[in-house]
């Protein structure tokens, strides 16, 4: 199947979760989880005669998302009445925006195979969330509908169709999900569904300028979902097209268990909300002096932040982009440099630790670090217990378990668990002497031009004194009497 001679094309409608406590229009909670229908009121549920209050909130995080990313922040837009007929949806519409968003245009810069490239934005407007049906929840096989969820706020993100391949797509979900997290606007939670997406997938063959008939997936809340999704579309979209069929605008889900999107319905186009102006909620209008304020309490993004990671401390791309795609670690990072030391080499042994064995441990226990009970503070001190050569790297790595399972200070636990390193030349000899005296034929062999075998015996000397040896006494020692 000759899929190598389409081109693909690809934009993405991001819903994401805004971090508010209560609701666009309600003072229910946004809570995750509760009992079905609890997170609840008359607004929410569109009882009649209720009327709709906007939480101010909401419009400060657009209007700070919009700046992050160079939108035009409106002046002056417009709530409107988005009308379809779903059990999910109690008011039987949806309040969202349409011709008059928030925010227009803005840019999303990605990396992929080492190019940089920008993504355009279309729009970011404000909208409720709907409720959520649940299929199977009785022995007779009867769905409900929790509507928890219904006025959860959220920004919609709509891309321009610029995304060439579904490495673009995945990179540039991430690079979104870094800034909204960065940004304090979403918590970038996939599995619970504050950070979701909707993928519009056509094809065309290379060359070629007209766009083909894009397909709408549904609700993706995994990369690798993501993924999965548009390669399957597109074979499918292929498949027709080679087959001399044409391709129906459609809405399609994916199937997560067979691997495939199938048919849900056909394309709705905008006429076919039958959008009109909210009736019962006035215009928002953006005062500049909440766009000021905004603009200047913005933090240092993502990408602004690895490239002085780079360029300040050395390290390398891949270090820098593992640090900031999560701004909790990235600050962790700082606060943990700022109690160690400055310059490179401080800089490489903090990113190091955050990126390996803390790294390891964080998901073991399935935390961040704001959980953690090992502090910046504590890193910082084992940090400098090894450079003191008071402990090995075995030693540091044991002493970062213990802190992170128990939060106890690195000092005590060096003490408590017997990890102090051995640094006393003479009863290091003893342990190598014994070595030595234990391995007479790979001494031969490396009196004979084998040196390779160094790393032998450093690591039978390690094992003989239980990791406690200093390593750089070990090494001079055994330099001296194998070559002596």
């Amino acid at each position: 199947m000759p899929v190598q001679d389409f081109q693909v094309v690809l934009g993405l409608e991001v819903h994401a979760q805004l971090l508010t406590r209560s609701k666009i229009f309600c003072g229910c909670s946004t809570a995750f989880g509760g009992e079905p229908n609890t997170h609840t009121c008359p607004v929410c549920l569109g009882m009649p005669g209720v009327l709709p209050l906007l939480n101010r909130q909401v419009v400060e995080f657009a209007v700070r998302t919009g700046l992050a990313l160079g939108c035009a922040i409106q002046p002056k837009s417009v709530w409107a009445r988005k009308n379809y007929f779903y059990p999910d949806l109690p008011k039987g519409y949806q309040i969202s925006q349409y011709e008059a968003p928030i925010c227009l245009g803005g840019t999303v810069t990605i990396v992929v195979d080492g190019q940089e490239k920008r993504i355009r934005l279309t729009r970011i407007h404000m909208e409720e969330d709907a409720g959520k049906n649940v299929h199977d929840v009785s022995a007779d096989g009867a769905s409900g509908v929790d509507l928890n969820r219904a006025g959860v706020p959220l920004m919609e993100l709509v891309s321009e169709p610029d995304l060439r391949s579904v490495e673009e797509a995945v990179e540039y979900l991430k690079e979104l999900r870094a800034i909204l997290v960065c940004l304090g606007v979403n918590d970038g939670n996939l599995e619970e569904g504050s950070f979701r997406c909707d993928a519009n997938v056509s094809i065309m063959r290379k060359g070629a300028t007209e766009y083909g008939t894009r397909c709408e997936i549904k609700n993706m809340n995994s990369f690798r979902f993501l993924k999965q999704a548009v390669d399957y579309e597109v074979r499918r979209q292929v498949e027709i097209v080679e087959a001399g069929g044409k391709v129906m605008q459609e809405t399609r889900l994916f199937d997560t268990v067979r691997g495939e999107t199938r048919s849900m319905r056909s394309k709705e186009e905008a006429h076919d909300y039958r959008y009109f102006p909210e009736p019962d909620l006035p215009p928002v209008i953006v005062e500049p002096s909440l766009v000021e304020r905004a603009r200047a309490a913005l933090p240092e993004l993502p990408r602004a932040r690895a490239a002085r990671y780079q360029q300040a401390l050395g390290l390398s791309p891949y270090d820098a982009g593992l640090l900031v795609s999560d701004g909790a670690v990235a600050g962790f990072f700082d606060a943990a440099l700022a109690a160690y030391g400055k310059g490179p080499e401080a800089a490489k042994k903090v990113a190091n630790w955050l990126t390996g064995d803390l790294a390891r441990l964080a998901n073991e226990a399935g935390t961040g670090p704001v959980a953690w009970r090992l502090t910046p503070a504590h890193l910082a001190g084992i940090l400098k217990l090894v450079d003191a050569g008071t402990i090995g790297g075995p030693g540091a790595k044991q002493v970062v378990e213990e802190v992170f399972r128990t939060g106890a200070a690195p000092d005590a636990v060096v003490q408590a668990k017997g990890l102090a390193q051995v640094s006393d030349e003479s009863a290091i000899e003893a342990a190598v002497d014994r070595v030595l005296a234990a391995s007479a034929a790979e001494v031969e062999r490396f009196r004979g031009g084998n040196t390779k075998l160094m790393g032998f015996f450093v690591g039978q000397v390690m094992k003989e004194t239980k990791g406690k040896a200093n390593p750089a006494v070990v090494n001079a020692l055994l330099k001296r009497k194998l070559e002596g």
